[in-house]
């Protein structure tokens, strides 16, 4: 069985997934659960962060623990959060993706989503140029 999400162990998960970028603090994670438009799917192995303003997602941020990679957690968790946001009336939900992040980007057309944009130099990288954020989208049926 999995263990309960709590801002701890959200931070946890953020800090072994993101390894090339800044990963986010406990704190942080509570901040943004503080905010009834902000919810979370998935458990301690696997979650997503989301936010639904109006007939609009937005997927915050998605992590899976290395450990449990490539059990098909994030496919399942995308597909509880998606859920989640049709009930609470969202028509469309977008988000971002680094450009150097061709697993993530593989989930997420998989899923459905498509390339709507990008933001240059998005994403800081350690010894290496920014990479871009490539923004996505897809409507809800």
């Amino acid at each position: 069985m999995s263990e309960p999400l709590t801002p701890k162990k959200m931070a946890a998960t953020h800090a072994a997934a993101f390894t090339r970028s800044r990963p986010w603090r406990a704190a942080e994670f509570a901040s943004l659960l503080d905010s009834p438009l902000v919810f979370a799917a998935g458990d301690a192995r696997c979650f997503a962060l989301v936010r639904v303003i109006a007939d609009e997602a937005e997927l915050l941020t998605i992590a899976t623990d290395p450990a449990h990679q490539r059990q098909g957690l994030a496919r399942r968790c995308m597909a509880e959060w998606e859920t989640a946001v049709r009930d609470r009336g969202a028509a469309e939900a977008f988000l971002e993706v680094a450009e150097d992040n061709a697993p993530a980007q593989a989930l997420y057309r998989a899923g459905g989503f498509a390339e709507c944009g990008r933001r240059k130099g998005y994403y800081p990288r350690q010894g290496a140029a920014a990479a871009d954020a490539i923004l996505m989208r897809k409507a809800l049926p």
